[in-house]
């Protein structure tokens, strides 16, 4: 195919040419009624570009294409059979996917290490999810991907099973084996989802992990505003073989989807995808290279321990993405979180995670040496800082096993159960109707309809003492917990 064209953005040069006058949404009417303010902190070319796709950059029987012809070049530059365009971010796509393959009441594997936003999908679905556990990392305090093996051994539990969702890579950069999961799930005939939302990047160099239409999944998910260069809320469905029904996933996805698709989102996950095919390589071949430098420098500023492919050759990960920079900050004596809020205050740079052990800095193709001598610069500042920053209480990390919650109710029905709110002292043994999240990185430590335990409300006592977020909580002080009500 083609890879010089973009229809969407050809589209709206073409647009703005014939110089149409809307009177349809949007009401600022391609900018002419934005608040010059407004205007002044965003560009009035934003608002110029924000288009509707009917009668808009297509005609009312979209007998152009330009979508459709967007989608199939995105599929073509990465492998997939259909790509299809989201401009609802991939928490949504997600959601849809997942509904794609198991409906209410049937039974879903999942990653237990899964982002707050795929157990919302298991609230809103209704499926039973199938927990598989992840590989716990007790030295870092870090869950990696689950193996092939602890999936295989699931599936035989749960014959019924109507697939997989896999999440990969994780927020810190470790990845599963992909071929492997995949291989297992299609020995019992049924699909692997992935989410691969910090994965958009992968199809464009051999030396990034293993992407997932290569290594034989059935449906992947990206959000191309992670790692690349489309703006926030960009997220593409990649489909092949015939274990997921495109005609479902496009019902699914109507269903969940809006219908007021941003042609922003549309336009820039068109150029991006144009820019890989045609520099790709060249581009992410570059941020490799500085990645391993930035790496190799941090791991010379004492009390700084970044991580690297050790997790891979101590078999706790298949794979890492080399572009995820992790640095484990404890022997500074502060947290992740600790450490992100003083570089923020004090060199005005915003990492991407921080938890209570670590930070995390992804590096993209945008990045250049003036952004890299900016970090490595603002890390050193922070190991010559640390003693001046104020300790906190210490948060109390639960051992592996104490994060195995028991499942006494599937979770939708707990989330619309009648509740009651009772004391933290008295929650021990009751079934959450709640999702609790430490924030960042969003992992529940507790799922609706799990039964809550001393060990995990310490752990997140102490969280919320040190300084930890839970904005989902109903009470985000976790004094109070949101539980099913006894009968």
């Amino acid at each position: 195919m083609d890879h010089s064209r973009v229809p969407v953005l050809e589209a709206l040069r073409e647009f703005r040419r014939r110089g149409d006058v809307a009177y349809g949404p949007p009401g600022h009417k391609q900018g002419r009624g934005v608040d010059p303010r407004v205007a002044e902190v965003l560009g009035v070319d934003v608002f110029r570009s924000d288009v509707l796709l009917l009668n808009g950059l297509d005609d009312r029987r979209q007998s152009h294409a330009v979508l459709n012809e967007a989608q199939e070049l995105m599929a073509d530059a990465v492998g997939a059979e259909q790509a299809f365009f989201s401009t609802c971010g991939s928490s949504l796509s997600v959601k849809t996917a997942m509904l794609a393959v198991a409906g209410p009441g049937e039974k879903l594997l999942l990653s237990r290490n899964a982002h707050k936003s795929v157990i919302a999908a298991v609230v809103v679905n209704g499926v039973e999810p199938i927990w598989v556990h992840p590989e716990f990392d007790t030295e870092r305090h870090l869950a990696h991907p689950p193996e092939p093996d602890d999936v295989r051994r699931r599936l035989r539990e749960h014959p019924d099973a109507k697939g997989m969702l896999l999440i990969t890579p994780v927020d810190w950069g470790t990845c599963a084996d992909v071929r492997g999961v995949a291989r297992v799930c299609h020995e019992f005939d049924v699909p692997l989802i992935l989410d691969e939302a910090w994965g958009a990047h992968l199809p464009f160099h051999p030396g990034l992990p293993a992407w997932g239409m290569d290594a034989e999944a059935d449906l992947v998910v990206t959000s191309v505003h992670k790692m690349g260069g489309a703006i926030e809320q960009s997220s593409v469905f990649h489909l092949q073989y015939d274990r997921v029904s495109p005609e479902v996933l496009k019902q699914r996805e109507d269903l969940l989807g809006t219908t007021s698709a941003s042609t922003l989102v549309y336009a820039s996950l068109d150029g991006w995808r144009r820019q890989m095919v045609e520099r790709g390589y060249e581009l992410l071949d570059a941020a490799l290279h500085r990645a391993e430098r930035i790496r190799t420098s941090i791991g010379d500023l004492p009390g700084l321990r970044p991580m690297g492919r050790e997790v891979v050759e101590e078999g706790l990960a298949a794979d890492v993405d080399p572009l995820k920079i992790v640095v484990d900050v404890r022997e500074l004596g502060i947290s992740g979180m600790q450490a992100a809020e003083w570089l923020r205050a004090n060199r005005r740079v915003d990492v991407g995670g921080s938890d209570t052990c670590r930070i995390s800095a992804s590096i993209t193709h945008a990045d250049d040496d003036g952004t890299e001598k900016i970090l490595l610069d603002a890390l050193s500042a922070l190991v010559d800082g640390a003693d001046s920053i104020e300790r906190q209480p210490a948060v109390h990390l639960p051992e592996p096993p104490d994060l195995e919650l028991e499942q006494a109710m599937l979770p939708r029905e707990a989330f619309f159960a009648e509740v009651e709110h009772v004391p933290a002292g008295r929650a021990a043994g009751r079934v959450s109707a709640e999702m609790i999240s430490p924030y960042p990185p969003g992992v529940p430590a507790i799922v609706p309809g799990e039964v809550i335990t001393d060990a995990v409300l310490d752990y997140l006592r102490s969280g919320v003492e040190h300084g930890v977020l839970i904005p989902d909580a109903a009470d985000s002080s976790v004094r109070t917990l949101r539980v099913v009500a006894r009968r």
